[in-house]
């Protein structure tokens, strides 16, 4: 059975796992994570390129004479977070951490390689792609530029991410739109600073920037389609050193989320016009910074076939298609959108059982997935790829 012969590997995944926790890297700088990487797969035997967007690996195994080829992605990179678990293998980075479960989802993937490399129950290729710079940067993408197709051409690829609250093991997935698009704005609130006690003598961008933020909040509630998901969400908003001067600027970054591109493109336009004619009612004027000015990530869009195949493993594991059908997109947002725009992809959702959600600092990847998700890609894979 294919969980048996994961289990046989558990304390050693473990292991990897937890390395890989306590030693966090980020932005492109995963150069101990891959090395740990590329020589797992270099002694399974795997054809393993290094150096793709910098850090990224891809190991490649082939099977029978079947030219049908299938990429399986893990992203390999952490985040700006400080650690508060207290476990023995908590990160030894001041501020990064594996608050996603980044690390789990390399080692799920490394442990596929063991199966794969073990039983060779397919007839094909498999490409493990695992991808540096998940969390900001574009990595995906950078991936991309670096030739990642074209170099090792795939029919068909997938991708998941583990969810905290949901149950473990569980797997979760929708055709079509499946995760947000991102927009990242910076606003530049411009006033006239001044002393705090003759306010009438300055243009103060900390009461417009503080109006805006509220009237920003109008842009989901009376612009967008309610049966369209649509997030904005003003992040940060920084003005200001001292309670008795009025400063000259105010900048706000604001994070907006969507699914169609048509709410995007209006989503986009309204905060900039918002932002313009806002700070014009209080006498200031504003600079609004999108696209080129700053990163975004398109909106992952899973295509039915792909999808379709997943939902067929998890309704063969036993599970129940009540839990499966998902009835909306994640509004997080993924890079791995960057490669579903290429390549017949899908992103689904693995349940992680109880604990921390994602990005707190108290979050801990649960390791009895270093089976069951493994178990998931081995299935999904022998199936993509039958042997004659």
């Amino acid at each position: 059975m294919i969980e048996d012969i994961l289990s046989s590997h558990l304390p050693e995944l473990t292991a990897i796992r937890q390395d890989i926790h306590a030693h966090p890297e980020m932005l492109f700088q995963e150069e101990r994570t891959a090395a740990i990487v590329a020589g797992e797969l270099q002694r399974l035997g795997f054809q393993v390129t290094t150096g793709i967007a910098k850090t990224g690996v891809v190991g490649t195994i082939s099977n029978g004479s079947s030219s049908r080829t299938i990429g399986i992605r893990a992203d390999m990179d952490a985040l700006p977070i400080a650690e508060q678990t207290n476990l023995p293998y908590a990160s030894k980075y001041p501020g990064k951490m594996h608050a996603c479960g980044h690390d789990g989802h390399t080692t799920m993937l490394l442990a596929l390689a063991r199966y794969l490399a073990q039983t060779r129950n397919f007839d094909g290729t498999v490409h493990l792609i695992f991808q540096p710079s998940e969390e900001d940067e574009g990595g995906a993408m950078q991936m991309i530029e670096d030739g990642l197709f074209r170099r090792f051409p795939c029919h068909q690829l997938f991708a998941l991410h583990n969810l905290p609250g949901e149950p473990e093991g569980q797997i979760m997935v929708r055709p079509g739109p499946i995760t947000a698009a991102v927009d990242i704005a910076t606003i530049i609130v411009q006033g006239v600073g001044g002393h705090g006690a003759i306010p009438h003598k300055s243009v103060d961008p900390i009461v417009a920037a503080s109006s805006l933020v509220m009237a920003l909040q109008t842009i989901v509630s009376r612009n967008v389609d309610p049966l369209d998901p649509a997030v904005v969400t003003v992040g940060a908003i920084n003005g200001g050193s001292m309670a008795t001067v009025i400063p000259e600027t105010v900048k706000l970054l604001v994070g907006l989320r969507t699914v169609t591109k048509p709410v995007r493109e209006m989503m986009l336009a309204r905060i900039r016009d918002l932002s313009h004619a806002h700070a014009k009612s209080f006498g200031c004027t504003a600079d609004v910074q999108t696209g080129i000015d700053s990163w975004s990530y398109p909106a992952g869009f899973n295509t039915p076939a792909e999808a379709d195949l997943v939902r067929q493993v998890a309704l063969d594991m036993g599970q129940d298609p009540a839990r499966i059908d998902m009835r909306g997109p994640f509004m997080f947002s993924e890079d791995f959108s960057s490669m579903q725009e290429i390549v017949p992809s899908c992103y689904f959702g693995l349940g992680a059982g109880p604990g921390p959600m994602l990005h707190d600092p108290g979050y801990n990847f649960n390791d009895a997935l270093l089976v069951k998700g493994p178990a998931f890609w081995a299935r999904l894979v022998e199936k993509a790829l039958p042997q004659p």
